[in-house]
């Protein structure tokens, strides 16, 4: 449910805001440690003078207010399926107002896109702000120059060790800790604010369009690095579900923009005073003796923001198997009251030899600039357009005032796109390939699945053929429960055939068992079970769940007993499941080697037993060769 429409919401608003301010804004939080000293690099070839200056903050403030307070806290907040929000929960909401095949698979293919980018930007976040933070070590002393890399890499070592506990002790303590960051940078900001308060001037957008106009290529590819202050924006929407809009809206404007905002017009004031500081302004915004405390409050601000990506990267695994687009995986859930808290080791372990990659391979956060854009632009550039789609097919907004809007945010989009994919050869190459990667795994599984089901389907008995033959010629009953699990909601699945050729017998009570993922967040308890009695002695029970909310079976036995009066006793019940020989056939449904590549995906994913939650000695396995 979304937090922010419980009964007690009003209640628990204050601590809703203060965890948003830890969980939801560490990443854009933590962009001041680069943004501004990565506009004014030296590739750019952007003299540092008070027109420069004032242009970059110009841009800065307008892309803030522009593409987080306007498009992200205004519009795209609105698009929430159910209370829940990210690039699945949107693509969902589309897919809802299109019905012809062509373009419920464009949109599909947009939001699975945009989900595989977002693989690429967890993997650099971790690394460029945890390896910014260490390099303010620099600042403090040359001495420490040497020791950047270690200490980043057993930082990020320590970071993904330890996720396996779960984030609930470490959770409470994110906004607290975050909030001291912020009111850090609001007061390092204010401060020389107050020595050079012209700066302010650079509020006005005339400074930015006077600065594109002056130096044009320049400018243009400069807009790649102020895209940087706005890295961390589609946090706002993919946790919305956890904080509600509200809370999110109030943690934007009462302290995370005010916060930034005068830190980057501070940095400013820095540079304009002393314009040697442009080598690394956030740290050098200090006075001496605070260097290292500020390098200490910045790991932790850059732990936590890097904290926040791996946890979307837990959630939007989940997701994607739920919803059918990834194969299954071993989910642990590291709390007994959140359900949003869990753990999948495969995702971790494959993040942490990435990002540790990423750091040797760099070196530098100067260098990682470079690749960070390029995946965050993309998923903004794919919300868009999906917000196009809802606000126009399923809200049905006048359609003029909808392309105006959108056709502004999308030139915004595009802009800071294009000026990202000028550094392709420099790192951008990284999160394309990532989500190239993704991608291609994602549509595969999508499309494997979907050619399964259909053979699977094409081979089922009908129900009414079936019952026919059992009542022709009656099988030895056997005492007990069977159930037949089935990923078809047609026909009898193989295993119940299988069972019954090779072992002569039926159960006393036999059900056939669906389980079916929807496209929406949750499902009412009451409403999770469908039952229907088929036979004498058979069912058929459907178990509906969302795309946030995790199967088990001793719980659908639960619900049947509490709604259905069907009781089951697991010491009595016996699971049969059909393991399928995959084999790639040469029909034209799909690329031979993508066939290949499903099959070892599903060779390779969790064995229902696990994902389900079925006692292992309980279940018995049968084969059967499917031809793709």
């Amino acid at each position: 449910m979304n937090p922010s429409s419980s009964e007690n919401g009003d209640k628990r608003l204050p601590a809703l805001v203060l965890a948003a301010i830890g969980v939801v804004y560490g990443d854009i939080g933590t962009s001041p440690l680069y943004a501004i000293k990565e506009c004014f690099g030296a590739e750019h070839g952007i003299p540092v003078t008070q027109e420069t200056v004032f242009g970059v903050l110009s841009l800065l403030f307008w892309a803030l207010l522009v593409i987080v307070s306007i498009k992200y806290l205004v519009f795209v907040l609105r698009a929430d399926n159910d209370g829940e929000g990210g690039i699945l929960a949107l693509m969902a909401l589309a897919l809802r107002g299109v019905s012809n095949a062509k373009g419920r698979w464009w949109i599909a293919a947009l939001g699975m896109f945009g989900a595989a980018m977002f693989y690429g930007d967890g993997m650099i976040t971790p690394a460029i702000s945890v390896l910014s933070a260490v390099e303010g070590l620099e600042v403090a002393t040359p001495w420490f120059s040497q020791y950047v890399l270690p200490i980043t890499l057993v930082i990020l070592f320590v970071l993904f060790f330890f996720q396996r506990h779960g984030t609930a002790v470490v959770g409470q303590l994110f906004g607290p800790i975050t909030c001291v960051w912020f009111v850090t940078l609001a007061v390092l900001g204010v401060y020389h604010i107050a020595q050079t308060p012209e700066i302010l001037s650079a509020l006005s957008p005339h400074y930015g369009f006077r600065f594109a106009l002056t130096y044009g290529w320049q400018a243009f590819i400069v807009l790649g690095s102020v895209f940087l202050a706005v890295t961390g924006a589609e946090a706002l929407y993919a946790d919305m579900g956890h904080f509600g809009a509200k809370a999110i809206r109030i943690a934007w404007f009462g302290l995370a923009m005010p916060s930034l905002l005068l830190n980057y017009f501070g940095q400013g004031a820095l540079i304009l005073q002393a314009p040697e500081s442009i080598k690394n302004p956030f740290y050098m915004m200090a006075p001496e003796w605070g260097v290292l405390p500020l390098v200490v409050i910045a790991t932790f601000a850059t732990v936590i923001a890097s904290q926040a990506v791996i946890t979307g990267a837990f959630s939007l695994t989940r997701q994607a198997i739920l919803m059918g687009y990834c194969p299954r995986m071993k989910i642990v859930h590291t709390s007994d009251q959140e359900i949003g808290q869990i753990y999948i080791p495969a995702v971790n372990w494959m993040l942490l030899v990435s990002v540790a990659g990423l750091v040797l391979y760099f070196r530098n956060s100067g260098n990682l600039a470079a690749a960070y854009g390029i995946a965050v632009t993309t998923t903004m550039v794919i919300t868009t357009i999906l917000a196009y789609i809802v606000m126009i097919r399923v809200w049905k907004w006048d359609p003029v005032v909808v392309v105006v809007g959108v056709a502004l945010f999308l030139i915004i989009d595009i802009a800071f796109f294009s000026a990202n994919a000028i550094k392709i050869s420099e790192g951008g190459w990284f999160p394309i390939a990532i989500g190239a990667f993704a991608f291609v795994l994602l549509s595969t599984w999508k499309r494997g699945r979907a050619i399964l089901l259909e053979r699977l389907s094409g081979e089922a008995i009908p129900v009414e053929i079936f019952l026919e033959s059992l009542q022709r010629a009656a099988p030895q009953a056997i005492e007990g429960t069977a159930v037949f699990m089935s990923s078809s909601k047609i026909g009898i699945p193989h295993a119940f055939l299988h069972n019954l050729k090779h072992n002569k017998a039926l159960h006393q009570r036999n059900v056939i068992l669906t389980i079916s993922f929807a496209d929406i967040p949750f499902v009412e308890e009451k409403e999770r079970i469908k039952i229907d009695r088929l036979g004498d002695s058979v069912w058929r029970i459907e178990a509906s769940y969302g795309f946030k909310e995790s199967p088990n079976i001793a719980e659908i036995f639960s619900l049947c007993e509490k709604y259905h009066d069907i009781a089951f006793d697991m010491m009595d019940t016996s699971f049969f499941l059909t393991h399928e020989i995959l084999i790639a056939s040469k029909a034209r449904n799909m690329a031979i080697w993508r066939k290949k590549l499903y099959a070892m995906l599903a060779k390779n994913a969790t064995k229902p037993t696990d994902f389900f939650g079925i006692p292992t000695n309980r279940v018995v396995e049968l084969g059967a060769a499917v031809e793709l």
